[in-house]
């Protein structure tokens, strides 16, 4: 058996429990060798339900134990700086949900730490360790739609749950902060820039105050990118990337199913009939596990993660500008 990368995983947070830990469990180069919980009954019961080796009734016990290699953090986003520096001084390297921060000040803070420490630190983008996302990048630089002009994103789901995490201000819940980061991110690795302006509009939940919805432009050097994302609405997610002689779509951007092949469709033609539609299918396959194993071989061959604290901080300046944009109700300029 190849040497794997040993997690440990702080909190029983949903995306790790049904997600993240069972991908992992099945990757090439990873594995789970423990969970912690504030609650150690919790933990041990999940451990057990999940046949993770170890519970800790802690945090710190986790990061104090030898045979952790690395962490991955799901918290709260608030603790996703705090934890991500206690772990790394610990010497683990860590993989942490997204978004990496609240801040674009606090994401900085993590380059000091990277720098101290010498662990790995990546971003938890998922979508750029799959194949889908992967063959559009092969796509674009091969100039398969002529120049790339513009790049147009939804995604949307329903949850009105006002305990829930993600419907909670303080703790960094909303729309942008836990979906619209995805279009960002998406329209950025797209263009290979960085947007010069950002312009947005957002409708925040007259109980709870968290977005609810938001629109976006963003404007790079050699194009727009526009999107929209919601908590409130049907469940609907999709990308469009559109040049100067064809166009890609990719169908379930996102939460691509570990069950059934997703599907790219590349437009040559622009015939609205679609009969100058090419449908690329991709196998059965999990991006957690991919995202894992990716991180892993980043570490063992000491290369780059896929998503750096550098893409990190280029994406939460974006969430930044948009809602500074839609308080002002005008354009915002991102510093260089």
């Amino acid at each position: 058996m190849s040497r794997k990368l040993r997690f440990g995983v702080l909190s029983t947070a949903s995306i790790g429990l049904r997600k993240v830990i069972p991908a992992m469990q099945q990757g090439e180069l990873t594995t789970v060798a423990a969970l912690a919980s504030r609650d150690l009954n919790k933990a041990r019961e999940v451990a057990s339900a999940l046949d993770i080796p170890k519970a800790y009734g802690s945090y710190e016990e986790l990061l104090a134990d030898p045979e952790i290699d690395a962490v991955y953090n799901p918290l709260p986003n608030q603790l996703h700086v705090p934890w991500t520096t206690k772990a790394a001084e610990a010497g683990k390297h860590v993989l942490c949900e997204k978004p990496l921060s609240m801040t674009v000040a606090e994401a900085r803070s993590l380059f000091d730490v990277r720098a101290r420490t010498g662990v790995k630190i990546a971003e938890a983008f998922m979508i750029r360790s799959f194949p889908q996302w992967l063959r559009l990048r092969q796509l674009l630089d091969e100039g398969r739609i002529g120049e790339l002009r513009s790049v147009v994103g939804f995604f949307s789901y329903f949850n009105v749950h006002p305990a829930n995490i993600r419907n909670r201000v303080e703790t960094g819940g909303g729309g942008v902060y836990d979906i619209g980061c995805y279009c960002i991110h998406a329209a950025r690795y797209a263009f290979g820039l960085e947007p010069a302006r950002v312009v947005a509009a957002l409708e925040r939940d007259p109980q709870m105050h968290t977005d609810r919805l938001a629109s976006a432009i963003l404007e790079f050097p050699s194009g727009h990118a526009i999107f929209t994302c919601s908590t409130q609405l049907i469940p609907y997610q999709r990308m469009q990337f559109l040049g100067t002689r064809g166009r890609i779509e990719i169908e379930i951007p996102f939460n691509a199913p570990p069950d059934r092949p997703t599907r790219l469709f590349l437009d040559s033609t622009g015939d609205l009939s679609s009969s100058g539609i090419t449908t690329e299918i991709f196998p059965v396959g999990d991006q957690y596990a991919m995202q894992g194993d990716a991180f892993a071989k980043a570490v063992f061959e000491n290369t780059q993660v896929p998503v750096p604290l550098e893409d990190s901080i280029g994406n939460m300046a974006v969430i930044e500008a948009i809602f500074a944009s839609a308080q002002s109700g005008g354009w915002v300029s991102l510093s260089s």
